[in-house]
């Protein structure tokens, strides 16, 4: 095939595409989606203020008989993307060891709709919350019961009662349920990744087809 014909580039194109899109679905085994829970660097997503950094990661009780039920499925971790309501255990590997030593609060609380912005934030009920304490082992850990779908957030207060500014706060939101947005509950790369994809097959098949007509013409 001659590399300057059309349909070499067309295929060239899908080629990219088909790369894009695979790399992308694969992050989910390095995100929020993999149940393999034995290297803690790999689980959860990256949750960030302009001071502090976490791995955040969920993990959601699963209902009916739990003896006969895969251990995979138990220890599944999500990341801001839970599929539906129950027993929600948090989970906050404290990047920054600088901070292991400081006592940190914590907050899980119900979001009006539209509020997932940390700046934005309209809190309409609190689930738990929890006094300041250190957690030497660099793991922040909770659980709340999670009643009905929507937004969530976890915040944690950095500082305990010194924590007098916004910036002592790590905010991180999440969904709980089905999301019209993102039916699948995809990591946000994966997304990126598709729709790269997606946009790269769109240029090559317009461009394909224009050097068709050129060529009739």
């Amino acid at each position: 095939m001659k590399k300057n014909t059309p349909y070499y580039i067309c295929v060239r194109v899908l080629l990219l595409a088909i790369t894009l899109v695979v790399n992308g679905c694969n992050k989910d085994n390095d995100n929020s989606q993999s149940p393999q829970i034995a290297d803690k660097n790999s689980v959860g997503c990256l949750a960030t203020n302009d001071f502090y950094a976490v791995h955040f990661s969920v993990y959601l009780k699963p209902s009916g008989d739990l003896k006969n039920m895969d251990r995979a499925a138990l220890l599944k971790p999500y990341c801001k993307e839970l599929p539906g309501v129950g027993k929600a255990f948090f989970s906050a590997d404290l990047i920054d060891e600088d901070i292991r030593g400081t006592p940190i609060g914590i907050r899980v609380v119900e979001l009006a709709d539209g509020t997932k912005k940390p700046e934005e934030f309209k809190e309409l009920r609190t689930l738990i919350e929890i006094p300041a304490k250190i957690y030497a082992k660099g793991v922040v850990e909770a659980q709340a019961d999670i009643d009905k779908e929507g937004d969530y957030a976890m915040i944690l207060i950095v500082g305990g009662e010194n924590a007098v500014s916004e910036d002592d706060r790590l905010k991180i939101p999440f969904h709980v349920g089905s999301n019209p947005y993102n039916p699948y509950g995809w990591p946000r790369e994966t997304l990126i990744g598709v729709a790269s994809g997606v946009g790269f097959v769109i240029l090559g098949l317009i461009y394909l087809l224009y050097r068709i007509v050129k060529r009739k013409k």
